[in-house]
C-alpha cells in the first residue's frame, strides 16, 4: 500500500446514480461511450449535481452525483493507492468514521474523506467478507484489476436498488432498468411473473423484475463475475430469527427498552452526518414521531419537517403532525393533498417505479419528495420497517387469535397444500386465501395468458428460504415474509427510494438499521405483541418522550382511492388504457371482463372495500402506463 501521489477528491459522500458494463472477451469499443453516456442520463435525477463516465480495457462505468458532504470536490469512481482497485458506489456508508480510524491505524492511506472510499481498504483487508462490516445502504460495483473481476453488491436490507442482466458476453448492471434498457443489447419483454407477482402481493419480489431476463440482485447478496463470465451469486446477510417460542426469560423488560433506545439513538446518529441540511417526515403516526423527538433530543436545533395533508378531513392526520412538530422544535412544511394529484403524478410514479403499483400512494410519496427538494433539502429522515420488525400490522394480530381460537381458519385441502408448498406450514395464513384468489386473476387474465398459467402463476416460482421461517414463533414468521415480500421490494424501494431519489431526494430509515433489526430478533414476542398491542416495546419508548394524544390515538391505515376515483372523475388517460381496442390490442387482459369491472367501478359512489376487496383494474391501469413507457 503505497502513498497516492495525487489527491482524487476531499470530503464527499454520495447519494446518485450507477451503471455500466464489462465485456468478457474483448475491450470496450469505441461506440460504447456513447451507450454509457446514455446510461448515465437516464439516471441524472439521482445525481444531478455531477455526472462522469471511466473506461478501463473491457470496464466500462458511469456515475451520476448527488453530493451531500463536500459539496465543491470529488467525483467518482474511486481507486486505492496504487489504482488496482476502481469503485463506484451508490449511497451511504453510515460507519466509515471508525471503519477508517481502524484502516488508518493498519497504514492504509485514503486520498479523500468520503465515506465509501473505505469500501476499497475494506475489500484489500478481507476480500468480499468486509461488506458484512458496512452499516449502510448501499449498491456498488467494484473492479480488481490484477484479479479482473468485478465485484458488485446491495445492502444488507435492500434499501438501494442494483438491477442487471447478461447479453452477448457483457454484464450490464445500473442502479434503475430504465439505465440498462439504453444498451443495445438489451431489449424490454414484460416478465409474466413478475406480472403474477404484483397481481398476487404487494410487488415485485427479487430476483424477479417485470423485464424478463433483467434481475433485481436481493438484498444481503454480492456477485462476483471473472473474466471468463462466470457469475457467482452470494448470500452474506438474512434475518435469522431464532428457533420455537421467544418469551421473557431471566432478562428484565427494562433491559430490552434500554438496549432498544441505545441502538435507535446510534442508527439516528448515524444518519444525521451530513454537510447540508437534513430534514424529517412526518406523518403524525408512531413511527416517524419516535424519530422526530428523539432527533430533538440528540441533536438540538431546529429542523423542517414534511408532512402530506390531505383535503378531505377523514384522511388528514394534520393534528398530530403539527403537534408534534411543535414538541420537537421543527418547522412543519405542509403538501396539501388533493385527490386530483393522483391522476396528475400517476405516470411519473410508474415511470420512477418500473412496476404497476397496486394503489396509489405513490403519488403522494412522489408529491411529498418534491416539497422536499423545492425547500433544497437533499437528506430525509423516514419510518419505514418499524412495522415489520415490531409486529405493527393488524396480521400479527389475527395470527394470535387464530392460536387462541378466536378466528377460524378454515380453508381446503388444497389450500392447505400450497401453503406447506410456499412457507412450509400448511396453517399459516399469509394475506389471503391463494387458490380462491387465482380464480379472480384468471378472470382477469387474456385467453392467452391464461393458456400458460401454471408457467406464469409466480406461486410455482420459489418467494423465500423456507428454512428461514420453519420452526419460528408465527410472529416471526410473519416478520420474515413481511421482510422479504413487502419491504425490501415495495416499501422501501419503488414506494421508498424510486419516490424519493424522482426528486433528487436521500431518504434515510433509522428503523432499518442493521444493528437495530439483528437485535429486532432477540427481542421476545411478547415484547413486539402485548396480548393485542402492536409495537408494544416502542410505544414503552413512546410513553417517555412523545404527547399523550400521538400514544392514545388507534393506529391509522390511509388507503388512497383506486380506480373507481380515477374512473368516476373520467379521466382520458384511464380510459384509453381501459379502451377495448387497447386491451385487445396489449393482449395480456379479457376486454370482456375489464369492460364488466369498468362498469361495475364507474358508478357514482362505488368504492372498493380495502384490503378486503381487490382493486383490480388499478393493477392494469398502471401496467398500461408501463407497457406505453418502456414496452411500446
Amino acid at each position: 500500500m503505497k502513498e497516492q501521489k495525487s489527491i482524487y477528491q476531499k470530503t464527499l459522500e454520495f447519494m446518485c446514480g450507477i451503471s455500466g458494463f464489462m465485456r468478457y472477451h474483448e475491450s470496450i469499443r469505441h461506440s460504447d461511450r456513447g451507450v454509457l453516456k446514455k446510461m448515465n442520463e437516464v439516471l441524472y435525477h439521482r445525481g444531478p449535481d455531477a455526472q462522469d463516465i471511466y473506461v478501463h480495457e473491457n470496464l466500462a462505468l458511469g456515475f451520476t452525483r448527488l453530493s451531500i458532504i463536500g459539496l465543491n470536490n470529488g467525483m467518482q469512481p474511486l481507486f486505492n493507492e496504487d489504482e488496482s482497485l476502481v469503485l463506484v458506489c451508490n449511497g451511504e456508508i453510515f460507519n466509515y468514521i471508525e471503519l477508517r480510524q481502524d484502516l488508518q491505524s493498519r497504514g492504509h492511506i485514503f486520498s479523500s474523506e468520503t465515506d465509501v472510499e473505505v469500501i476499497l481498504h475494506l475489500y484489500e483487508e478481507h476480500g468480499p467478507d468486509f461488506i458484512n462490516m458496512l452499516n449502510g445502504q448501499f449498491a456498488f460495483a467494484l473492479f480488481d484489476k490484477k484479479r479482473r473481476t468485478l465485484l458488485c453488491a446491495r445492502d444488507h436490507l435492500g434499501i438501494i436498488p442494483f438491477f442487471y442482466t447478461v447479453k452477448n458476453d457483457t454484464f450490464i448492471f445500473g442502479s434503475e432498468i430504465k439505465a440498462l434498457l439504453q444498451h443495445p443489447d438489451v431489449n424490454a419483454s414484460v416478465d409474466l411473473v413478475g406480472l403474477d407477482q404484483v397481481f398476487t402481493f404487494a410487488g415485485l419480489v427479487s430476483p424477479r423484475t417485470m423485464f424478463e431476463g433483467i434481475k433485481s440482485l436481493e438484498n444481503g447478496h454480492y456477485l462476483l463475475i471473472d473474466h471468463n463470465g462466470n457469475i457467482t451469486k452470494t448470500e452474506y446477510w438474512d434475518l435469522i430469527f431464532p428457533e420455537g417460542p421467544r418469551h421473557i426469560n431471566g432478562v428484565t423488560e427494562e433491559a430490552y427498552l434500554k438496549e432498544l433506545e441505545g441502538l435507535f439513538d446510534q442508527s439516528i446518529k448515524y444518519r444525521v452526518r451530513a454537510d447540508v441540511p437534513y430534514a424529517l417526515y412526518l406523518s403524525g403516526g408512531l413511527d416517524s414521531s419516535l424519530i422526530a423527538m428523539k432527533d430533538h433530543f440528540l441533536n438540538p436545533g431546529g429542523r423542517q419537517a414534511f408532512s402530506i395533508d390531505f383535503i378531505d378531513s377523514m384522511h388528514s392526520e394534520s393534528t398530530y403532525q403539527k403537534l408534534v412538530a411543535q414538541q420537537a422544535g421543527a418547522e412543519l412544511i405542509q403538501h396539501l393533498f388533493s385527490f386530483d394529484d393522483i391522476s396528475n403524478r400517476l405516470i411519473k410514479s410508474v415511470y420512477h417505479s418500473e412496476c404497476p403499483i397496486k394503489e396509489t400512494y405513490n403519488t403522494a410519496s412522489l408529491a411529498l419528495s418534491s416539497l422536499v427538494r423545492s425547500n433544497n433539502i437533499k437528506v430525509v429522515l423516514s419510518g419505514e420497517g418499524a412495522d415489520e420488525f415490531f409486529a405493527g400490522y393488524v396480521g400479527y394480530r389475527f395470527d394470535k387469535m387464530r392460536q387462541m381460537g378466536m378466528v377460524k381458519n378454515e380453508c381446503s385441502d388444497e389450500e392447505r397444500a400450497l401453503r406447506e408448498a410456499l412457507w412450509g406450514d400448511e396453517t399459516f395464513y399469509y394475506e389471503r386465501n391463494f387458490l380462491e384468489y387465482e380464480l379472480e386473476k384468471r378472470s382477469i387474465y387474456s385467453p392467452r395468458l391464461n393458456e400458460s398459467f401454471d408457467e406464469i402463476n409466480c406461486l410455482n416460482h420459489p418467494l423465500i428460504n423456507k428454512a428461514r421461517v420453519q420452526n419460528r414463533d408465527v410472529l416471526h414468521k410473519r416478520a420474515y415474509i413481511d421482510y422479504k415480500i413487502r419491504l425490501v421490494d415495495h416499501l422501501v424501494s419503488d414506494h421508498g427510494d424510486r419516490m424519493a431519489m424522482a426528486n433528487s431526494v436521500e431518504a434515510r430509515y433509522p428503523f432499518l438499521d442493521k444493528d437495530l433489526v439483528e437485535f429486532s430478533t432477540r427481542v421476545p414476542t411478547d415484547l413486539k405483541l402485548s396480548d393485542f398491542t402492536e409495537k408494544y416495546v416502542l410505544r414503552k419508548m413512546g410513553d417517555r418522550i412523545l404527547p399523550k394524544e400521538v400514544m392514545n390515538r388507534e393506529k391509522f391505515h390511509f388507503i388512497a382511492p383506486g380506480s373507481p376515483y380515477l374512473l368516476q372523475q373520467n379521466i382520458d388517460f384511464v380510459q384509453d388504457l381501459l379502451s377495448p381496442a387497447t386491451i385487445e390490442r396489449q393482449g395480456y387482459f379479457d376486454v370482456n371482463e375489464i369492460g364488466r369491472l369498468k362498469k361495475i367501478y364507474s358508478q357514482p359512489g362505488y368504492k372498493i372495500n380495502a384490503p378486503y376487496e381487490n382493486d383490480l383494474l388499478i393493477t392494469v391501469i398502471t401496467f398500461g402506463i408501463l407497457l406505453d413507457q418502456f414496452f411500446e
